[in-house]
């Protein structure tokens, strides 16, 4: 899409000024990018494009939007702190810590952190082998249990879990593992569970059930209600029936993906890029993106975030009503 845009431009007569805008999401393989590509598409407005009443593109006029391939959520705050991105996609509670100078951030919080919009919700996956004989969360005590790399949004959620249910990190045989060799390691019974913060259904999590019988460990009602007065942005969340083969509904906690900028970052521009993210012509690019597209929806816009607004953000939804 870019190198068309750019070869457009290349003969194209126009006066209006030109501006690139980058979009830090995760792999490419994953939601995240897809996602974001989508995204850069409905706020691209490159000059020389058709008017938006006219069949063309309704993003921010001399806009060139990009998708660009990270390693997630906490590479993305360093690249925007850096300059080197515009705009990234974060895990709402690593967006919480970063601004609230907390974990790994707690020598250099990011204050100037803010928020265009929550997009969709990763539910907090805890998978273990359907012939493993464990249903519940205490039950993982003594367990094998691999929680995320060390520094992940995955392990600060898992131990936010656990905590909830009374059980510290020394309470199980921590693992630290990505989610490609937590699953591999499950299916070779080297270990008994493992959690997964991501947006449903998570392709490794697919492959698995495909090759052993899964199951998945529910958090309950009362736990998330213990874990939302500490952990503000951990909500209730139900991944539905057969999103894994022969896997049945069960209800989990989930953190918002948010869509992240700094204050520094100009009002108008962000204004624009908003309400280009909420014009009805982006509505059928994401709805024919997948299943966390299909999420994507202005009415859960400011549900969960875990940091401020953007004032430009700020603005548009108190024009439409979404804020009051």
């Amino acid at each position: 899409m870019l190198a068309a845009s750019l070869s457009a431009l290349a003969f194209a007569q126009v006066d209006q000024p030109q501006r690139f805008f980058r979009i830090g999401t995760a792999a490419s393989d994953g939601a995240y990018f897809s996602i974001g590509g989508t995204i850069a598409n409905a706020i691209s407005n490159p000059p020389g494009s058709r008017p938006c009443n006219r069949g063309g593109s309704c993003g921010v006029p001399g806009l060139i939007a990009v998708a660009q391939s990270t390693q997630g959520s906490v590479e993305n705050l360093e690249l925007i702190v850096k300059g080197e991105l515009e705009s990234g996609f974060c895990q709402a509670d690593v967006a919480y810590a970063a601004f609230k100078g907390i974990g790994r951030y707690a020598k250099a919080p990011v204050s100037q952190l803010r928020s265009i919009a929550s997009l969709y919700r990763e539910a907090v996956h805890i998978v273990v082998r359907g012939d493993s004989g464990i249903t519940t969360i205490p039950e993982l005590k003594g367990k094998r249990v691999a929680v995320g790399e060390e520094g992940s949004g995955t392990l600060s959620d898992a131990e936010a879990i656990l905590n909830a249910y009374k059980l510290k990190r020394g309470d199980v045989q921590v693992q630290y593992l990505r989610p490609g060799q937590a699953s591999d390691a499950l299916r070779k019974g080297r270990i008994d569970a493992f959690f997964l913060v991501a947006g449903a259904p998570v392709a490794s999590v697919t492959e698995l059930a495909e090759t052993i019988p899964i199951k998945l460990l529910p958090v309950s009602a009362d736990a998330i209600e213990r874990l939302h007065q500490t952990h503000p942005f951990l909500t209730k969340a139900v991944i539905p029936a057969d999103t894994y083969l022969n896997v049945p509904e069960v209800e989990t906690a989930g953190v918002a993906a948010e869509w992240v900028v700094m204050d520094s970052l100009d009002d108008d521009l962000v204004y624009g890029i908003t309400k280009a993210l909420w014009d009805a012509s982006t509505r059928k690019l994401l709805d024919e993106s997948g299943p966390a597209g299909r999420q994507i929806r202005l009415e859960q816009a400011v549900e969960g975030l875990a940091i401020p607004l953007h004032p430009g953000a700020e603005r548009y939804y108190r024009e439409v009503g979404i804020i009051k």
